[in-house]
């Protein structure tokens, strides 16, 4: 009897049956290994950055250089970088100003984003294939190649240095990716499901609604993969809004880092600051992500 590289044989001297491994079993299990040791490698390779700054951020300044690898005790604990922050900066309105953009700007990517898959995946009609080739090719071309053109834009339609200039620059950039990868999914939806609605009278409104529950776990794929960028672009934010009332967490921090260079407390303790949100937000976000990615395997 052999079962995953192991087989039951029958001792000679004793005649009980006792359990041996196969060398394919070895084999397996040394690949296995071999795998889970290189993501362990890689998560501390990706991590370990963000806790050094972390664990520095709480120390006195002369203890960062001295112990940079060394917990923060009662000796070497401090918030001054914390407090210089607070006191001299304006990260707190840049925060407001980065989860207002990011916000609003995901809210329309995933509606407009959603409601355009809907069509294109279900129904056949004359530009069809265009719609969907042209998209395409918003995926391929970088939309910073027309900053020129939108700064020129944004300044006839007076909406520099606003956060409305930003959210439709956003919302421009991540509908392309958020179309091409919900008509994927929604084209798997079976199309008796939604011709069962229309029998019963319910409209093409009603039966998006009741469909967008089915690509959840693609919602929540794209929703990390456009909120990252959102809120870690500086780009954007240094062209179209660099005033103090319209820059985003990104944009303040680099401004403060730049006043601050010298300061290790005052800087690493607003690199935390900057980081922490977004790590939470990728953190909730990531189960939907891997829901989305096993779902797409499983269907495939």
């Amino acid at each position: 009897m052999k079962k995953a590289g192991k087989e039951n044989r029958s001792d000679p001297g004793t005649g009980k049956c006792r359990l041996y491994f196969t060398r394919d079993y070895f084999r397996k299990k040394s690949r296995g290994l071999g795998k889970h040791l290189l993501l362990i490698f890689f998560s501390v390779l990706a991590l370990f950055p963000i806790a050094l700054i972390f664990m520095n951020s709480f120390k006195q300044k002369k203890f960062i250089f001295a112990h940079p690898f060394a917990l923060p005790n009662a000796k070497t604990f401090s918030l001054v970088g914390y407090h210089t922050v607070i006191e001299r900066s304006n990260l707190f309105v840049n925060f407001e100003n980065s989860i207002i953009v990011t916000t609003v700007s995901l809210f329309f990517i995933l509606l407009f984003g959603s409601m355009a898959a809907y069509a294109l995946s279900g129904y056949r009609f004359k530009g069809n294939s265009f719609f969907t080739f042209y998209l395409a090719i918003g995926i391929m071309i970088p939309i910073r190649l027309g900053t020129a053109s939108l700064l020129k834009l944004m300044s006839s339609l007076g909406l520099v240095n606003t956060l409305t200039g930003l959210i439709l620059i956003y919302i421009a950039q991540g509908l392309p990716l958020t179309i091409f990868i919900l008509s994927n999914f929604m084209a798997q939806i079976p199309g008796e499901l939604k011709d069962a609605g229309r029998i019963d009278g319910a409209s093409e409104y009603r039966i998006y609604w009741l469909v967008l529950p089915l690509v959840r776990p693609a919602l929540g794929a794209i929703g990390i993969f456009t909120m990252v960028p959102i809120w870690n672009d500086l780009w954007f934010p240094l062209i179209i809004a660099p005033s103090a009332k319209t820059a985003t967490i990104t944009l303040g921090v680099q401004q403060f880092l730049g006043q601050f260079v010298s300061d290790w407390n005052a800087v690493l303790s607003a690199l935390v600051m900057a980081v922490v949100p977004i790590l939470l937000l990728y953190l909730f976000f990531s189960r939907q992500m891997i829901k989305s990615v096993t779902s797409g395997a499983l269907k495939a």
